[in-house]
């Protein structure tokens, strides 16, 4: 029988290196850059997903941003766009939007997490 580890490849995407693990239970909470590097690393890939499409959607892809805060559990990515391409990311009737965060709910399980995009104005 093989061992698991002998086709492991240091940076897999599907496996965690021992130097690249978060440490979640900071004690330390009036460092709001380094809180908020750990939720953006905690939601990786819904991170990407949202900034991807939210910039394959905008007619302006620079004005592009998204904050990453945790309230009640959840991971809230709240997006923000340049005032011409906000109809273009809600879409008729929010479908657009509804999409979106269907899209990044389903990123957001696969880094184990429950996410919410918030559209700012």
């Amino acid at each position: 029988m093989s061992d698991v580890e002998d086709d492991y490849v240091a940076g897999d995407v599907n496996r965690i290196d021992d130097d690249d693990q978060v440490d979640f239970d900071d004690d330390v909470v009036d460092q709001g850059n380094e809180r908020q590097d750990a939720q953006s690393q905690r939601a990786a890939t819904a991170l990407a997903a949202l900034e991807f499409i939210a910039k394959s959607l905008a007619e302006d892809p620079s004005a592009v941003s998204v904050e990453v805060n945790e309230r009640q559990g959840k991971v809230v990515l709240s997006l923000n766009v340049g005032p011409n391409d906000m109809g273009r990311i809600i879409g008729r009737r929010g479908r657009t939007a509804q999409a979106i965060r269907a899209l990044v709910g389903a990123a957001g399980s696969r880094d184990g997490v429950t996410t919410s995009v918030d559209i700012v104005d």
